[in-house]
Order: structure tokens, then sequence, then C-alpha cells
């Protein structure tokens, strides 16, 4: 199965599947919205928690902000309720639910609401800390599982790939939506809104903005 089919399927292929300035307006769209009193749109109250906490476990806080504190986790919501096709969103709930019962699993708890950062932890970084080997084989999986519901087919996915597809999809959602925040863009990253005149096709990143990515 083509990698790429994998991804879109798990709806991670974002030149595929969606047009860029519609995520960024999706990113921009949460800037101003209350992180304390958020509803989420597509997952429950308590998968909406998790969320939260697991984007802050990929980008904690430091001398810059945490993913939540830039709402990276009302994007994960509307990016799934807005741009995810149905089959996406099927699986995006099903892997999930595997990663949920795995954390409740490990801790001996019995509800998403009672999950702490040090519950989902262990459970993200064994999801990811995986051989490039053992990745493409789960990617193997995922491919031939959507393979079978498209063709009308009987599929399961065994746990432990179910909970790398979610861990994956997560980490990558959670580092776009991040790099493309109006914070991190414009405060962190290297910002020209207005490029002069001057053209530097070859120049050292290092002299140019000190080392730092350009944010555009």
């Amino acid at each position: 199965m083509d990698r790429r089919v994998a991804l879109k399927n798990m709806g991670l292929a974002f030149g595929y599947a969606v047009a860029t300035p519609t995520l960024l307006g999706i990113v921009q769209s949460c800037k101003d919205e209350k992180s304390v009193s958020w509803t989420p749109d597509f997952f429950t109250k308590n998968e909406g928690d998790v969320i939260k906490l697991l984007v802050d476990i990929i980008i904690p806080k430091t001398d810059t902000p945490s993913a939540s504190e830039v709402n990276v986790h009302m994007f994960m919501d509307k990016f799934a309720n807005e741009i995810m096709e149905k089959e996406q969103q099927n699986f995006i709930k099903m892997s999930m639910g595997k990663f949920i019962d795995k954390a409740l699993a490990g801790c001996g708890k019995e509800n998403a609401e009672e999950l702490t950062s040090d519950d989902l932890e262990p459970i993200l970084a064994a999801s990811l800390n995986i051989t490039k080997e053992e990745q493409e084989a789960h990617f193997e999986l995922i491919g031939a599982y959507n393979q079978a519901l498209e063709e009308g087919e009987t599929a399961s996915l065994d746990e432990e790939t179910a909970r790398f597809a979610f861990a994956y999809n997560l980490r990558e959602n959670t580092i776009y939506a991040f790099k493309t925040s109006e914070y991190i863009g414009e405060e962190v990253l290297a910002y020209l809104p207005i490029p002069g005149p001057e053209y530097i096709a070859c120049g050292d990143l290092q002299e140019l903005t000190g080392g730092v990515a350009w944010s555009l």
C-alpha cells in the first residue's frame, strides 16, 4: 500500500487532501477562542481534555508557549470536524479509543476524565519511539485496513498499530498547527510580513535570522 494513501486515510496528507489556505484559516480561527470554556465540536469533552494534555506533552511550555497555549487542541478538533472525511473521522475515533484504553489499563483508572499527563506520556512515547522498519510496517497495515473498508470488507486493526496511527497523526498535526499559529509565526520564527527589495538566494540562515527558521 502506498504510504501517501495511508497518510491520506489518517487525515495527514495536507497537500493532497486540502489546500493550505484552508488549514491556515482554521489555525487563525482558533486564536481568539478561550481555552478555559472550550467545548469540542468533534471530540467528546473527555476526548478533548485528553487531546489538550497530549499536545502539551508533545510541545510543552519552555521559553515559548505550550501547544495548548496557542490553541493547538482546538485546531485538532476543528480539523477533524471540518476537514476530515467521514472515513477519516471514524479512523481517528477508533484509534484514539484504543490509545485511551491502553492508558486507562496502564494506570488502573476507569474513565478518560481521570487521565493525567503522567498516565498518557508513556503510551505516547511507546507508540512513537519505534524503528523506521516498524513504522513502515504500521503504515502497511493501516493501508491494508483502509483498503479493505473501501472494498466493503470487514476489517480490524491491531491495537498497537491503531495507537501508532493516533499518536503519529496527533504529533504531525500538533507540530503543523503550532508552527503556523500567529504567535509562533510572528514572535518566535523569523517573520517578514512585507518582503524587502533585496533577494538573497543562498544566504546563511545564521547571518540572516540568527539561526531561526522563517515563518513564511
